[in-house]
């Protein structure tokens, strides 16, 4: 079932206002007027909103993806227009649940044929303290949400393709960044037909890195992965710190002409990693991000 977020509103809706006497001053009409153009703008901005559809979904299943990160699958099998909308890897939604303002922005970290094949939407949630994703983390198989249309062009590979012109493709994810992630290694991009490709996942530490049930088979694919902890316990023998210090650790040994790279995650790991890369010569327009 389709739901608006507000009743319809005309746009046509009259404003009302009351004859001012003569005495009134020039002042007080531009505060009127003011008045007036505010009051507009907001009737204006509540009919945009109601261009948004709300589909009602229920939850398969929420389950550990690990600390403070969550597996959630949602059934989208009734809503085949819905499903049908998630075309590329790295795309989002908004989900919204019963009695809660404010909706939380999704990227989708299951591959859009699995929506095709099974009609499930998956993501990998983090939850966080006094947001809509703590309280979605705390439902069970069978409640209800609802659903925006996927959202957003998803990551370009078209820029980086075909990949025997990009031989190198570096992918960077900190935390639940790796959701969007997961969608375009398992969607493919051809990584087996290309010679280097890397992927520099950054955790706090191993207990707070989902996906791990998945590394083998992601090389599998042609994803090399190297797992990145900024504070690791003293078992830990493979790269610490941060994944742009890990990346510049790294050996240079790459074509900046026939080299990609993908990344989401954090605001300051994007940026340092897109100055790394561009002061090596790596095009800006081969540097991926899904939003």
């Amino acid at each position: 079932m389709s739901l608006a977020i507000h009743p319809h509103l005309s746009s046509h809706a009259p404003l009302h206002t009351k004859s001012l006497p003569l005495s009134m001053g020039p002042t007080l009409l531009r505060h009127l007027n003011h008045h007036t153009r505010r009051r507009a703008l907001s009737i204006t901005a509540s009919v945009k909103q109601d261009t948004t559809v709300w589909t009602q979904t229920p939850l398969v299943s929420i389950k550990p993806a690990a600390e403070s990160l969550f597996h959630v699958t949602v059934d989208v099998s009734e809503s085949p227009e819905v499903a049908a909308s998630y075309k590329s890897p790295g795309q989002y939604l908004q989900l919204r649940l019963p009695e809660v303002e404010k909706p939380a922005f999704l990227a989708i970290a299951s591959p859009p044929s699995l929506a095709a094949e099974r009609g499930v939407f998956e993501f990998l949630i983090k939850s966080v303290a006094g947001s809509t994703a703590e309280i979605l983390c705390g439902l069970s198989g069978g409640d209800v949400v609802e659903l925006t249309s996927v959202m957003g062009k998803g990551f370009p590979i078209g820029s980086i393709s075909p990949p025997e012109e990009y031989q190198s493709v570096f992918i960077f994810a900190t935390g639940s960044g790796i959701s969007p992630i997961r969608s375009l290694i398992e969607t493919g991009f051809g990584a087996d037909k290309r010679s280097d490709v890397r992927l520099y996942y950054g955790a706090r530490n191993l207990k707070r890195m989902a996906y791990q049930d998945r590394f083998k088979d992601w090389e599998s694919s042609g994803v090399k992965i190297v797992p990145v902890l900024s504070l690791p316990d003293d078992n830990w023998n493979g790269e610490s710190g941060y994944v742009q210090a890990a990346f510049s650790r790294a050996e240079k040994n790459y074509n900046p002409e026939s080299t990609g790279a993908v990344l989401c995650g954090q605001k300051q790991m994007a940026e340092e990693i897109t100055s790394a890369l561009v002061s090596d010569g790596v095009s800006k327009e081969k540097i991926l991000m899904n939003f």
